[in-house]
């Protein structure tokens, strides 16, 4: 609590007065407490803040925190860094929602005992401070209980002295170690000044920090060419993602496909009776959001595949897509969740100069906006019912913030362990506001950031700014609507490498498969991004057992992932000086430096780059003076190394990456050296 200055003087009380301590900047705070910071379970939060207070007194100071399902406040100590700044932590132990905050208050007792040994040392008569130390030590005798409280009486007896030579005695006793700790658990809190907010904090299971994410069309997943791929293909295609160690499998739409304004092969505008149209059009005769198109197979289909998926450690993602097409039955029940035009027509997506005429948005504007939120809510539902907990959610940023605030915590507050991932390829600002509103995870610009300075200045802002408290990346080298100029024209080397930088550099990542992993670079023409022949508007088939597929190094990054927890995360991210503008040297180490992990990236596809690389040794825990180990966890190599000044040689022809587990030498009591 603070006093109200905007009292008039004469109301002002004892309270509003002896409240002298000042709570401020505290941090993580996002805009001012409107919206929570992220966490998963097991992870801590360290808050920092601006303590201080009038004068010379000392101040004490404790984080309070209520993990979800707490029914009262655990507090922890803050410590002093200087300059009156403060930190201390706090782990998240369960899914849901934790608060926490700030109080602090002036140490009566320490700041008596701090001037009282200043006093003695400088030889003064400190008989009167004794006694002004007795009280203090009575006071908390009364707050505390048990023997604690016969300890604190006798400690205030023996601070009560006549004359100058037991005062010496009486100091020592003052002084004593045992009574500042026992004193510190009953402290004198009455004019505590209380941070004026209480923040919250989501917290979300592991998957929402690290994951690995595998996208493809069922429909292509057919053995048959030509042939309408179903849910039971996908089944049977599970062995081959898990071996490649995805443990995320998504899915764009599974919902029967409208006809109407059906775009064709290449998104043509008018469709070929055979063609299959974009999955993104959803809605037909046979259901809309809460069905499973036809050719693809039934719910129980569904639910098979989930269920199998699990078998394999893998879970199910969908597509969330809030738009119908024109055939969807909510156009014919709800016209009134659709904006019309002049002429009676509903109006159709667009992105001038492109038009969606296979797409209505919905209305957000629409007076019937309740009923409309709450039918789009029970879609989640609907599918959480069929087992699934993770959703991407296509272009969020086309809905109202609100929207997505209401929806995600209603949705997370009934199923916590529940994932959203926004697919906002938009804004800055825009991205964030989603990030904050509630999104689990966003995808990011790493697809169009390659070179050198753009990697560093992009993933810096990700991971050591305020974003890295509420913006969960998610990086993507492709997507089906996504084939950048450097797949298109990099060749193998370039899949390769963008593949190291998204599993590194970020601590969840995804690829759009099979088209990855052989190397799709195919785009529907010059100086356009989209791949020919696109998935999106026709079935195809991919020979998964190509000699030449990227699978088997999937594999190996991916188990490296999984084995190495400093990858887990994305805020232990540090870059380091290279001398050469083609390549990019980073790492990732445990708190401890238990592991620490060195990526070095040739950003060359075509051409053989080398360079110096300088470690920070001091912050990697490294002695100069002893050799240590470098283990490529891609080949295999292993290499001593002396100092911190490292050269690499990669060719992109061969692989076009390092990942180096670095290991410090350790000796024995045998004297034997190895490397741990």
């Amino acid at each position: 609590m603070k006093p109200d200055v905007r009292k008039p003087w004469e109301e002002w009380t004892r309270a509003d007065t002896a409240h002298r301590v000042v709570i401020e900047n505290v941090s993580p705070e996002i805009d001012g407490g409107r919206f929570p910071v992220k966490r998963t379970v097991g992870e801590k939060v360290t808050v920092t803040a601006d303590i201080h207070t009038d004068g010379h007194d000392l101040i004490a100071a404790v984080l309070l925190y209520k993990n979800h399902g707490d029914a009262a406040w655990r507090e922890t100590p803050l410590r002093e860094l200087g300059n009156d700044r403060w930190a201390g932590s706090f782990p998240v132990t369960s899914l849901g929602r934790a608060i926490y905050t700030v109080t602090a208050w002036v140490d009566r007792f320490r700041s008596w005992r701090r001037d009282l040994d200043k006093k003695a040392d400088a030889g003064q008569d400190v008989r009167v401070d004794l006694l002004v130390g007795a009280m203090l030590v009575e006071e908390a005798a009364a707050r505390a209980g048990g023997p604690d409280r016969e300890a604190l009486r006798e400690a205030a007896d023996a601070l009560k002295v006549r004359d100058e030579a037991e005062a010496a005695e009486a100091v020592q006793r003052a002084l004593d170690e045992g009574l500042l700790r026992r004193m510190g658990g009953y402290p004198d809190r009455r004019y505590a000044t209380v941070y004026e907010r209480e923040l919250e904090v989501v917290v979300d299971r592991e998957k929402a920090r690290f994951s690995t994410w595998y996208e493809l069309f069922p429909r292509s997943c057919s053995p048959v060419p030509g042939k309408h791929g179903t849910l039971r293909d996908v089944v049977l295609r599970l062995p081959y993602i898990a071996e490649m160690g995805f443990d995320v499998l998504y899915l764009p739409p599974v919902h029967p496909i409208g006809r109407t304004h059906r775009k064709g092969k290449n998104n043509v505008a008018v469709a070929g009776p055979d063609d299959v149209g974009s999955p993104w059009a959803i809605g037909s005769e046979e259901g809309g959001h809460k069905a499973v198109h036809p050719a693809l197979g039934t719910l129980e289909d569904f639910r098979h595949l989930v269920a199998k998926a699990g078998e394999y450690g893998l879970e199910v993602a969908i597509d969330i897509a809030y738009q119908c097409s024109p055939d969807h039955p909510t156009v014919t029940e709800h016209p009134e969740w659709f904006r019309h035009r002049p002429d009676g027509t509903v109006q159709y997506a667009e992105n001038p100069p492109k038009k969606y005429q296979d797409i209505y948005p919905f209305d957000f504007e629409t007076e019937h906006w309740r009923e409309m939120w709450e039918e789009l809510s029970s879609v989640i539902r609907f599918w959480i019912d069929q087992g699934v907990r993770i959703f991407r959610v296509d272009n969020p940023h086309t809905k109202p913030y609100t929207f997505w605030e209401w929806l995600i915590a209603g949705v997370k507050e009934e199923f916590p362990e529940a994932i959203f991932l926004a697919e906002a390829f938009t804004r800055p600002k825009v991205m964030n506001r989603l990030a904050k509103a509630g999104f689990t995870q966003s995808y990011t610009y790493f697809t169009w950031r390659n070179s050198k300075w753009e990697l560093m200045d992009y993933f810096e802002e990700l991971t050591q700014t305020e974003m890295r408290e509420y913006f969960r990346p998610n990086l993507w080298p492709n997507t089906p609507d996504i084939l950048t100029e450097q797949l298109q024209f990099g060749g193998r080397a370039s899949f390769m490498a963008r593949l190291v930088l998204a599993a590194t550099l970020g601590a969840s990542y995804g690829i759009y498969g099979p088209a990855f992993e052989l190397c799709e670079n195919r785009p529907l023409a010059p100086g356009r991004e989209e791949y020919l022949d696109s998935e999106k508007y026709e079935i195809r088939h991919w020979d998964i057992e190509r000699p030449d597929s990227l699978k088997e190094f999937i594999g190996v990054v991916n188990r490296i992932r999984r084995e190495i927890p400093c990858l887990q995360e994305d805020g232990n991210l540090a870059f380091h000086p290279v001398e050469n503008e083609q390549m990019i040297a980073y790492s990732k180490a445990a708190d401890d430096l238990s592991s620490i992990i060195l990526m070095v990236v040739n950003l060359d596809p075509h051409n053989t780059q080398s360079g110096w690389v300088d470690l920070p040794m001091d912050r990697l825990g490294l002695d100069p003076a002893v050799p240590f180990q470098g283990h490529d966890l891609l080949s295999g190599a292993r290499y001593i190394w002396h100092g911190g000044r490292i050269y690499f040689q990669l060719n992109p022809a061969e692989v076009p990456a390092h990942i180096i587990r670095i290991r410090r030498k350790v000796r024995t009591e045998r004297d034997f050296d190895y490397f741990l």
